[in-house]
């Protein structure tokens, strides 16, 4: 895969980044080391996870995916070839969360002892606290970089105002800026991100890794009635998708698909590729099966009539 600059950061990554979502959720040990090894055999190398993954399945207290990350790195003896990217502030627990530096500097160590390495590659603030100032935040990652625990760091579902203001502050004060965001964008969800963050990620250099590259899966193609919601733990999200316009994009994906061989997946994530300021969609995989349709996205050029196909079904 051929690897493509992280904003302004040093850190080369290819163009398609791996979920972790899934890791101790959907995919059990065995699977996800399978799609682990898979995905770095490919030249992926940025596996993007959070403290909080995956807290929300009866059971877990969060932290299951990375020590799942963890544990698979350091058997494998690879870190020195992936790219670490994990999130802070999401509730833990009623005193773990939030944004404030007492914490930040707290959910670091454990996140840095459960993914079993010395340093995160890219540390990101996963939710806003509007509670902490942004001064405080950023001085507590700026803490962390001379620390030499965090290299860069990024932000995720802060508000189009709230980044400009952290950006501004990082200017005037020399802390650390955010040099990439995770936002939510795929072929079916564009208009806040189109509207709202792409000329303001352009216009600062910001590398973008949106999360939900499929959707949940709805591009995969698996889903086209309610027959099929109970094919995945993610199948009740689907009747948000399964509208008169998400059959249209499904039917533009098979059109382009059929056309270039290629699964509706693996065209859905190539269109990502190809638009403006997009570093890297994330997608997660439990298969070594899924993860092929992934991978193949990054070989995948879509002509001038897929693009604007694809462009049209989903305005």
């Amino acid at each position: 895969m051929k690897k493509r600059r992280l904003g302004g950061t040093d850190l080369e990554i290819a163009p398609l980044a791996l979920g972790g979502n899934v890791f101790g959720w959907t995919a059990d040990e065995a699977a996800s080391f399978k799609v682990l090894d898979s995905f770095v055999a490919s030249g992926g190398n940025l596996i993007d996870t959070a403290d909080v993954y995956s807290r929300w399945v009866p059971g877990n207290s969060g932290g299951e995916s990375e020590t799942m990350i963890g544990r698979w790195q350091k058997q494998r003896g690879n870190r020195n070839k992936l790219i670490l990217a994990t999130k802070v502030g999401f509730e833990m627990a009623p005193d773990k969360k939030g944004l404030g530096k007492a914490y930040i500097l707290r959910a670091a160590e454990d996140s840095l002892r459960r993914l079993q390495t010395d340093c995160i590659d890219l540390y990101q603030s996963h939710v806003d606290d509007p509670a902490t100032p942004q001064e405080e935040t950023l001085g507590a990652f700026a803490e962390l970089i001379r620390q030499g625990k965090v290299r860069a760091i990024g932000a995720s579902q802060l508000s189009p105002a709230r980044l400009r203001d952290a950006l501004a502050i990082s200017g005037k004060t020399g802390l650390p800026a955010y040099q990439t965001l995770q936002p939510e964008y795929n072929l079916h969800d564009r208009a806040k991100f189109e509207t709202e963050y792409q000329q303001l990620c352009l216009d600062n250099g910001l590398g973008v890794i949106c999360y939900y590259g499929l959707a949940s899966g709805f591009l995969s193609g698996k889903y086209r009635s309610q027959a099929d919601f109970s094919k995945s733990a993610r199948g009740p999200r689907m009747n948000a998708y399964l509208t008169d316009r998400g059959r249209r994009i499904l039917g533009a994906l098979d059109e382009v698909s059929a056309r270039l061989h290629a699964k509706p997946a693996s065209v859905a994530l190539a269109w990502l590729m190809a638009r403006p300021g997009i570093t890297a969609p994330i997608a997660s995989a439990t298969s070594l099966e899924q993860l092929q349709e992934l991978t193949a996205a990054t070989e995948l050029e879509l002509d001038a009539a897929a693009m604007q196909s694809l462009n049209e079904a989903s305005a």
